[in-house]
């Protein structure tokens, strides 16, 4: 693994993309090795919430440029053949799926350029926050193609359906993180010098928390998304009801009777 780096900080972890000669854009390869990233965190017992993020700088025509995703390959995209594209999008999608669906949540920090699959992969992501300079957009109509990995489904989910057709239609990639942050496409815009600390500190803040209530609450959210409001309840019930069944659940509200000042240390079981 060359350009996906995985780096720890007691129970946070970091993923960063560094294909810096690509501003960060996804070919196959990169897919892979996200895909690859992500299996080996679901393996850790220790890792409790992870932060997506780009490379601070990239190469762009000899000039050093902030870049969290540009977009996919399109030096790759440009010959496929029908069954080529279909499986490109199969790939891409499953990735996205995989980073969707983690066990943990998982941060976008946004710097820079946020592009077509940059756009996509953020959405897959539980919270996203952008540096001041990062711009957004799903430029893929300008280039004859549809968006491939979520972009026509996720981002109305994300900013309502009026919205999203004007960003998807006009292929404008000139959206800022404050036109991001009205929308609600992001949660938090900061400068560039304080976007790692401020997503480490939200990671750790969640991290803090009982793992095994956080999964739940994560992948109730999810699933409640997908179906009606009824099935979704009866879901929610099913959660809370495991969550009694855990010994964070003892301990934490144990600590909460006995009124202990000392911070709490959970054991995920």
């Amino acid at each position: 693994m060359t350009d996906v780096i995985i780096e720890k900080q007691g129970n946070v972890a970091i993923v960063k993309i560094e294909h810096m000669q690509a501003m960060n854009a996804l070919s196959t390869d990169m897919y892979a090795q996200l895909e690859e990233a992500f299996d080996q965190l679901a393996a850790m017992d220790d890792v409790y919430c992870v932060v997506l993020t780009g490379s601070s700088r990239v190469n762009k025509k000899g000039k050093e440029v902030q870049s969290f995703v540009a977009g996919a390959d399109i030096s790759e995209m440009s010959t496929l053949t029908v069954e080529e594209g279909k499986q490109f999008g199969n790939n891409s999608n499953r990735v996205c799926w995989k980073i969707e669906n983690f066990k943990h949540p998982v941060i976008a920090a946004i710097n820079g350029f946020c592009l077509g699959g940059g756009v996509e992969l953020a959405m897959s992501c539980d919270i996203r926050i952008a540096s001041e300079n990062a711009n957004f957009g799903q430029p893929e109509v300008g280039l004859g193609i549809t968006p491939g990995c979520g972009g026509t489904q996720r981002l109305a989910r994300y900013v309502g359906i009026g919205k999203a057709k004007e960003i998807l239609y006009t292929a404008r990639a000139t959206y800022t993180a404050a036109d991001a942050l009205a929308m609600g496409l992001v949660n938090y815009v900061y400068p560039i010098d304080q976007l790692m600390d401020e997503a480490m500190k939200l990671a750790q803040e969640i991290a803090a928390q009982a793992p095994i209530a956080v999964s739940l609450v994560k992948e109730a959210v999810n699933v409640g998304m997908q179906t009606d409001l009824n099935s979704a309840l009866k879901f929610e019930g099913n959660v809370f009801a495991q969550c009694f069944a855990t010994e964070d659940q003892k301990y934490a509200m144990q600590h909460f009777l006995s009124k202990s000042k000392e911070p709490k240390e959970f054991k995920n079981k």
